[in-house]
């Protein structure tokens, strides 16, 4: 690819694991509405225009009935590779990350992973399912689809995901130990994965699973922004519309996917 976006949008409308409420499959659309309007302009804070000049918007992942939707998945994002852009995809639940992970994994090898999240989405298997929205990085690791996790933002971890933790050598920033201070340096090709839970409900109430005590926005705006090392890939997913206050979080996963775009078409340079 020469010249042109260097980033490519691609969206995700699937929620078909979330464990206790749908409606993050409606997200994709919402953003790109909050990305787009005229409330507020399309520059990152850096000056860059995050526009289509920017990023390339391929479209939804398309799931023909019977389709594995995970390998839809997966394909959508070996074309935006193979195109040689660097993807960003809107959930969508958090089991997506698996399969954009096994796409991006087979391209950038030693791939680092950046997870912000309240939940540690590493459980053997949840409600009788290994794919489910809070399994993803169980099924990473276990691949050994990248060589470092690092979580930030966890304030629900249980027993066993302490255990599994352990296990695949996670390195976590739980909240409680939060100081705002903290310097993210990775060597290698980086995946940024974002669950908007992440954030306080204060921030971001359009979750289905809200958890007081976590970030604020400008808290990951920072992290975005002041980590060391080459974001290849991301993701922003989590959002649901369905119990969103208008106008709020849809705004805040647009901000985001903004600072998120101009790092990574800085990187790419």
């Amino acid at each position: 690819m020469t010249g042109g976006p260097r980033v490519a949008l691609v969206g995700v409308p699937f929620d078909g694991q979330s464990s206790f409420r749908k409606g993050a499959s409606q997200a994709p659309s919402v953003i790109r509405s909050a990305w787009h309007s005229p409330s507020s302009n399309m520059y990152s804070e850096n000056g860059t225009l995050v526009d289509d000049s920017l990023v390339r918007d391929l479209g939804d992942v398309q799931f023909p009935d019977g389709a594995d939707p995970f390998s839809a998945i997966e394909s959508k994002v070996d074309g935006a590779l193979k195109e040689g852009y660097r993807p960003i995809c809107l959930g969508g639940d958090h089991s997506i990350t698996y399969p954009i992970v096994k796409s991006v994994a087979r391209v950038h090898r030693n791939l680092n992973i950046l997870h912000i999240d309240a939940h540690p989405d590493i459980y053997e298997s949840y409600e009788g399912s290994r794919l489910s929205h809070a399994c993803p990085f169980a099924r990473i690791m276990e691949d050994r689809l990248a060589s470092r996790l690092v979580q930030v933002g966890i304030r629900t971890m249980s027993q066993h995901q302490r255990d599994q933790a352990a296990r695949f050598g996670v390195e976590a920033v739980e909240m409680k130990d939060w100081t705002g201070e903290v310097e993210l340096e990775f060597s290698g090709p980086l995946y940024l994965s974002l669950d908007i839970d992440a954030l306080d409900p204060a921030f971001a109430p359009g979750v289905s699973h809200r958890e007081p005590g976590g970030l604020s926005t400008r808290d990951v705006i920072r992290t975005v922004q002041s980590l060391t090392g080459q974001i290849v890939a991301a993701d922003i997913v989590e959002f649901n519309p369905v119990v969103d206050t208008p106008g709020m979080t849809d705004m805040v996963c647009a901000k985001l996917l903004k600072e998120i775009a101009a790092r990574m078409a800085s990187d790419s340079r």
